[in-house]
């Protein structure tokens, strides 16, 4: 029996398909490396002769081979392997192992400088000479090879051996510190005429803005030659490509003016002022006119550079100057300029703010004397700005860039003149100016209306708020959203309750669909105490069938009744939910208030209390919802009800539920299916991810078995009525056998 047993489980199939939880190679060893120990004590081993010496040896040394056999490309392991046996004086060795890792990784400058260091620990010079040598020639273009080779011959005393090395790395042209550091050692050792011959040829490899400036820095503050630093600035400005000057010369003019600047030649540094000024066009943002953004494009650096440079002119003229005189002129070339642009297109708006903030600009740099001056020019820029209405009264984009400068000229009467009451004048004017009758801008009502608070005309802001709604609840209901919302939060502020329900009330006449008028509406009692009124505003906007997004107003009335301790209506707004609507959120929802929901008691047929808890409450209701989501065959919603599950058992339940849970979940499976245009035509076949659920296997599997068992029961039907019609047969013959006796 038992050897039956054993054939048939040989028979069977086993599963071959691919486990829920894929693990991958990457992912064995990553998880191997994460627990490994960050610092594990290595034991104290104690040798008492020369043979346990060895043995020592012999097992360190056959670890550190089997650490470079496992990763032979990492140098750590290689360094490590040669400090271990510098450090038990096998010089040798470490030496070949060394070389054994540069014949493997000879493209490390790590490993190089650590093979130059364990030579010069003990002493050999020459070898790490050779070494470093070796080093600079394979990697030409790793510095700190080169600064640890002249470093070393520095050490040692040899100039010329030190200077030869610094001339061959200068052949290969670094970057801007190593030149640097051979003049300074050039300085250093007594020959200035060398140092600058370094830098020469260091401008001549690099010619830049950044090297000539370095150039400069080095002549002024190292070799202390002035004369050698403004020429250099000189010939900067001459030998330089003019695109170079145009998109790198503000670092180049403001280090040349500060030079003159700390050299007392203040007229000098005031003219390289001025020529960067001309020649950049700069303006105190940095940025440069419109012609020249055209045909240039500066990076944000540059534009930094610009404004820092222009900054420090406004620095040095309060210091040794008289800026208001450059301001001046400054501020009338940039007027010009704008003048020149709004004339050809003066519906340009943008143009307009630019000029106007131009002018504000301008105006903080002005003494009290003529600040007064200086308002009334930008009110006059504003007011030229305004003039020029949008040409087409029947289209709203024109006028949206219009609205702007109303409103830029109003907060400019308000903050910087101090001036509420012509503030207020400007927002009536811009209403005046725009044609209500066909179209309308809530920003403008909302803004006017809050001048008006600010001044402390309460009056004046409600009526302009109520002009407002009337206004658009005649074109736009849609936009009187806004202006509802403000004038409730000032009523709300001033502590007018009556007020903000007379206006909910509005609201609600106006835009009856409006979810967030209902939800806030319903807060509003809630907060005041009001909880029957608040449900029954809830309870009402449940019922209205033309809801933006109802399902807004339900999750507020849950969350209320939650709020309220009142889990019972939060049961029955649950159940009424899912009468209308059997989406998977609400089920998940439904269950994640139940798991929250503290113990309740229920009659049993004995009338015996029984408890039920929360979390057999939540099971029961995923177990409803799994069910009715299988039977409608939604496949993505069952996932995720699943996955709900899941966490809600790993959260409330044991990890047996957790596992039961998991049982149900779906394989993810790959199907094809025919792929059809919108005319129905098939276009070919295509590949798509489906889900299987075991409970799905289960019921295909019983279904198979009953429709076999019927195809049996048939089978033998038909071959008992064959087993009858041939006894029949049979018969006959007999009977006619007999009659011929």
């Amino acid at each position: 029996m038992s050897r039956r047993n054993n054939n048939q489980n040989q028979n069977q199939v086993k599963n071959r398909a691919p486990a829920p939880i894929q693990i991958s190679t990457e992912q064995i060893l990553r998880e191997a490396a994460d627990r490994q120990q960050d610092h594990i004590l290595e034991p104290i081993v104690k040798v008492h002769d020369q043979e346990e010496y060895q043995a020592h040896l012999a097992d360190r040394r056959k670890h550190f081979e089997d650490n470079i056999r496992y990763r032979r490309e990492h140098v750590g392991n290689w360094v490590k392997y040669a400090r271990f046996e510098e450090d038990n004086k096998e010089l040798e060795r470490a030496r070949s192992i060394f070389e054994r890792a540069l014949e493997v990784e000879h493209r490390s400058g790590e490993l190089w400088l650590r093979y130059a260091d364990f030579e010069l620990r003990q002493e050999f010079l020459n070898h790490a000479r050779n070494v470093l040598d070796r080093a600079v020639q394979i990697l030409p273009r790793i510095d700190f090879l080169w600064y640890k080779y002249v470093y070393v011959e520095e050490l040692v005393g040899d100039i010329p051996k030190c200077r030869a090395v610094f001339e061959r790395w200068m052949k290969w042209k670094p970057h801007d510190l190593p030149w640097l550091a051979f003049a300074r050692f050039e300085t250093k050792h007594g020959a200035p005429d060398r140092a600058e011959q370094v830098m020469r040829q260091y401008v001549n490899a690099y010619p830049g803005v950044t090297s000539f400036c370095r150039f400069a820095k080095w002549a002024e503050f190292e070799a202390t030659q002035i004369e050698l630093a403004r020429t250099v600035f000189e010939r900067a400005l001459t030998e330089l490509d003019p695109e170079d000057i145009q998109e790198q010369g503000a670092r180049l003019f403001k280090q040349f003016s500060s030079f003159e600047e700390r050299q007392g030649e203040y007229e000098r540094a005031r003219v390289i002022y001025q020529h960067a000024i001309s020649l950049l066009h700069l303006t105190p943002t940095g940025d440069t006119d419109q012609d020249q953004e055209e045909d240039l494009e500066l990076t944000k650096q540059e534009r930094q550079k610009r404004k820092e440079l222009y900054d420090a002119y406004i620095v040095f003229e309060k210091k040794h100057g008289n800026k208001q005189g450059i301001e001046t002129v400054i501020t009338q070339k940039q007027r010009e300029q704008y003048q020149k642009r709004l004339e050809a297109n003066p519906f340009d708006y943008d143009g307009w703010l630019e000029w106007a903030a131009m002018e504000q600009e301008y105006e903080k740099q002005c003494s009290d004397t003529q600040t007064t001056q200086q308002r009334e020019r930008v009110r006059e820029t504003f007011e030229r700005a305004v003039s020029h209405v949008p040409p087409y009264p029947d289209e709203k984009d024109p006028w949206r860039r219009y609205i702007y400068v109303w409103i830029y000229y109003a907060v400019y009467e308000e903050l910087t003149c101090q001036d509420g009451d012509r503030a207020a004048q400007v927002y009536q004017a811009c209403l005046s100016m725009i044609p209500h009758d066909k179209f309308t801008f809530a920003k403008i009502w909302i803004q006017a209306a809050k001048v008006h608070v600010r001044l402390k005309q309460v009056d004046k802001a409600r009526k302009l708020l109520g002009r407002a709604i009337g206004t658009l609840s005649k074109h736009t209901p849609q936009k009187t959203a806004k202006i509802f919302t403000e004038y409730i939060a000032l009523e709300l502020a001033l502590g007018e309750v009556d007020r903000c329900r007379s206006l909910y009330t509005q609201y609600l006449k106006v835009l009856p669909a409006q979810s967030s008028a209902w939800t806030d509406y319903a807060t509003l009692e809630q907060n005041v105490g009001e909880t029957d009124r608040c449900r029954a505003l809830l309870e009402l906007a449940i019922q209205q069938e033309s809801l933006d997004m109802p399902e807004q107003v339900w999750k507020h009335y849950i969350d209320f009744e939650i709020a309220e301790q009142e889990h019972a209506k939060a049961r029955n707004l649950y159940s009424r939910l899912l009468e209308m609507t059997g989406h998977v959120k609400v089920w998940i929802s439904y269950a994640q208030f139940e798991a929250n929901t503290p113990d309740v008691l229920e009659e049993s047929a004995a009338d015996e209390p029984l408890a039920t808890t929360g979390l057999e409450r939540a099971r029961a209701i995923m177990e409803k919802a799994y069910n009715q989501l299988k039977q409608e065959g939604l496949t993505e919603e069952r996932v995720l009800l699943l996955d709900s599950w899941r966490v809600l058992e790993k959260t409330h339940g044991s990890p047996a539920s957790v596992a039961k849970v998991e049982e149900r979940l779906p394989r993810r499976i790959k199907r094809k299916r025919m792929r059809r245009d919108e005319q129905g035509n098939e276009e070919g076949w295509e590949e798509y991810f489906d889900y299987q659920f075991p409970d799905d296997i289960d019921a295909d599997a019983a279904t198979a078995k009953s429709q076999a068992r019927l195809l049996e029961m048939a089978a033998q039907w038909k071959k008992k009525q064959k087993l009858e019609e041939s006894d029949d047969d049979d018969s006959d013959d007999d009977d006619d056998d007999s009659d011929d006796e």
